[in-house]
């Protein structure tokens, strides 16, 4: 079986399939840092292919068999392209190595010193983010890939010279084994992606293995206020750095005041003061993602300082309570959350913001999430003054259960359901009033009705 690292030499040539996703364009331009020839291909044009061509990388649209040159030594393919892909076929015919896109990061990731990979079933972005503020404060001139768009880096990822590359690692199709972390990341461990596992124990196995990657001297940074993190820990036989909200945890906060938007808090290790911080992003999720991040860093060796200000210097990354501006008089925010616990993590931080309605226009992200989590999804959809729900979004699956976001509408008091965008955002337009704060929420496309309200506000 042919070896990703064999190919990390300058000179060598490869093709990327589906290379205008966030991670395989990122991918992309840490190849061509590298000194490796990349052309590539996607079913649509964007603004990723765009800036891929800027950069000198061509890109074809559409997949087919003549996108792959005869000087191509080996593939890449993102995880949304199957055994049938005309360039997949072709490639395997003419025996080029096909690689996933997680086999070519884990073996970029073995050329660094320090390779920190922040894992859990939520806040991976938002934590990927704040260690790269924190990296780049302490001047480690990281290498990154986070899976959304860091205002920072005006990108999802960093080419970067020093010996430290941080990544958003996702346990989904267990891709995060393909990585190497010195540091291991993770945040919290709940049922998801229950497509491909079979349960919650079994989502715990993938990340005891994903800890178990990290060499004898390295470390694992883990949320000792997350039972099934704590459990799934349990005797690992790796140095492990705890994050929390009491002295229990060996990283901690103490003296937490919510001020607007913003939060200050003093962190503590192991008992003794560490920094100050003033976090410019709401609710005490966040808190604790900065916490994880303080962790990755003292396992890192960075001063206080740089933690300080590096967090200091955080506002959000792209999709995660992300301000995209006003409509009648209305505040208009979008989020990624798309899960329950993401859910009532966002409506916890929103209610310390004392609008006078909370307007939620959530759209559900795949039907076997909506299904396997329906009653949790309903508890916390039922917490907003106004819910309008879009239909789900269906991502990589066929609705084969038959499953609606009607069903959910069906089951909270007041709520609508609209089958298309255009019905919901015409309803935004009449409801909307001073004073309220309007989220478009989930996973897919729903960002684009918040938008559209933005751009004719203004």
């Amino acid at each position: 079986m042919a070896d990703f690292s064999n190919y990390l030499s300058p000179g060598r040539r490869g093709h990327l399939i589906g290379i205008g996703g966030v991670s395989m364009s990122s991918l992309a331009e840490v190849l061509k840092g590298m000194g490796i020839v990349v052309t590539g291909s996607d079913n649509n044009d964007s603004a990723n292919v765009k800036a891929l061509r800027e950069k000198g990388i061509p890109v074809a649209i559409g997949h087919q068999a003549e996108n792959i040159g005869d000087d191509v030594e080996f593939v890449v393919r993102t995880a949304a392209v199957h055994d049938d892909n005309p360039e997949i076929q072709w490639a395997r015919w003419q025996g080029i190595p096909v690689f996933e896109r997680t086999e070519a990061w884990g073996a970029i990731s073995q050329g660094y010193h320090n390779a920190l990979c922040i894992a859990g079933t939520h806040g991976k972005t938002t934590t990927t983010s704040m260690c790269t503020h924190i990296l780049m404060a302490a001047d480690r001139d990281p290498t990154v890939m986070i899976g959304g768009t860091l205002p920072l880096l005006n990108a999802g990822h960093r080419v970067g010279n020093g010996n430290t590359i941080v990544m958003e690692a996702c346990e989904y199709y267990n891709s995060f084994l393909s990585f190497h972390p010195t540091v291991a990341v993770i945040l919290n461990i709940e049922a998801d992606h229950l497509d491909f596992f079979k349960d919650l124990e079994d989502v715990k196995r993938s990340f005891r293995m994903f800890a178990g990657r990290v060499p004898p001297d390295g470390c694992v940074v883990a949320n000792r206020d997350d039972e099934n993190t704590m459990r799934t820990l349990s005797d690992l036989n790796r140095k492990v750095v705890t994050f929390g909200m009491s002295p229990k945890a060996d990283v901690y906060a103490e003296n937490v005041r919510t001020i607007g938007a913003s939060s200050k808090f003093d962190i503590y290790y192991k008992g003794r003061f560490f920094t100050d911080v003033v976090l410019h992003v709401p609710g005490l999720h966040n808190v604790k993602n900065a916490l994880a991040a303080t962790a990755a860093a003292i396992c890192l060796g960075i001063r206080p300082n740089a933690v300080k200000y590096g967090l200091a210097g955080f506002n959000g990354a792209g999709r995660r309570f992300e301000f995209k501006g006003k409509f009648n008089g209305a505040d208009v925010y979008d989020d990624y959350a798309h899960h329950p616990s993401e859910l009532a993590a966002l409506l916890d931080a929103v209610e310390q913001l004392n609008y006078k309605r909370t307007v939620l226009v959530f759209q559900p992200h795949t039907y076997t999430r909506t299904a396997a989590l329906f009653e949790n999804f309903v508890t916390q959809l039922k917490r907003p003054d106004v819910l309008l729900l879009a239909e789900i979004f269906a991502a990589r699956e066929q609705n084969t259960i038959g499953i609606s976001s009607a069903a959910l509408a069906g089951r909270i008091e007041g709520s609508r359901f609209f089958p298309t965008f255009s019905q919901l955002e015409k309803e935004l337009r009449q409801i909307a009033h001073p004073g309220d704060i309007i989220l478009t929420v989930g996973a897919g496309d729903v960002y684009k009705i918040g938008e559209n309200l933005v751009k004719d506000a203004k």
